[in-house]
């Protein structure tokens, strides 16, 4: 005996809150192999007491619908009901719609002018832990994934204290640091001299009297912080 002919049908519950469509679905599924249609569900606080009264297998949901939508049910079912699977049947497949469904936890998507056949492989593929998504909608996601993502700009440096130069403040940090004039100098490639300058400038804009003072200066206010 194969295993096509042992294995159990998957059971199904259809939420849609548009009845002829509901009904509709349902009777389709009442005629695909390997499906059994076990409840029907008006609106997504429905199927959510359907899942806990029935536990099927899979949840076809609309997303549109009124009370709780299907992204909520969604959401709601897989984490309450974890061994139940969501497939997205609905008319959308705009970003607005896809990417919620996805993030809350549907399995599969797809749109309602799926043909029986693809709603039995969806069904499968969540049951099997696969993906089941309709062409379009696998198209959709690899669109997305390939568009180029916008460059972020550098945050804005934070404005140094006092009016200070780039330039003063890096002086004044390495003063922190405990180095001479000299190894100042060095360090940022121009004379002693220079650094000099750059030194009576920043005592004059923060009223600092002498190194010791600049070192409390630069620690205050979070230039320079202990190594």
């Amino acid at each position: 005996m194969t295993d096509e002919a042992v294995r159990k049908p998957a059971r199904v519950v259809v939420a849609d809150d548009q009845t002829v469509v509901r009904e509709g679905i349902v009777m389709l599924l009442g005629l695909l192999p390997g499906i059994e249609v076990v409840g029907a569900a008006g609106d997504g606080d429905e199927a959510v007491a359907l899942v806990a009264e029935l536990a099927p297998d899979v949840v076809l949901m609309d997303l549109r619908m009124p009370r709780c939508d299907g992204v909520e049910a969604t959401r709601r079912i897989r984490a309450e009901h974890p061994g139940t699977q969501v497939v997205v049947l609905t008319t959308f497949a705009d970003d607005e719609s896809l990417f919620p469904a996805l993030r809350a936890g549907a399995r599969g998507y797809l749109t309602k002018d799926a043909g029986g056949e693809e709603i039995v492989r969806a069904v499968e593929s969540v049951l099997s832990g696969d993906a089941g998504l309709s062409p379009s909608v696998q198209r959709r996601l690899l669109e997305r994934l390939s568009e180029p993502q916008p460059k972020r700009e550098p945050p804005e440096p934070a404005p140094a204290p006092d009016g200070l130069t780039t330039r003063e403040t890096e002086v004044l940090v390495l003063i922190a640091e405990g180095l001479t004039n000299q190894e100042i100098a060095r360090k940022l490639h121009v004379s002693t001299a220079t650094v000099k300058t750059h030194i009576n400038n920043l005592f004059a804009k923060t009223g600092l009297k002498d190194r010791a003072q600049a070192v409390r200066y630069a620690y205050g206010k979070g230039l320079a912080r202990p190594s």
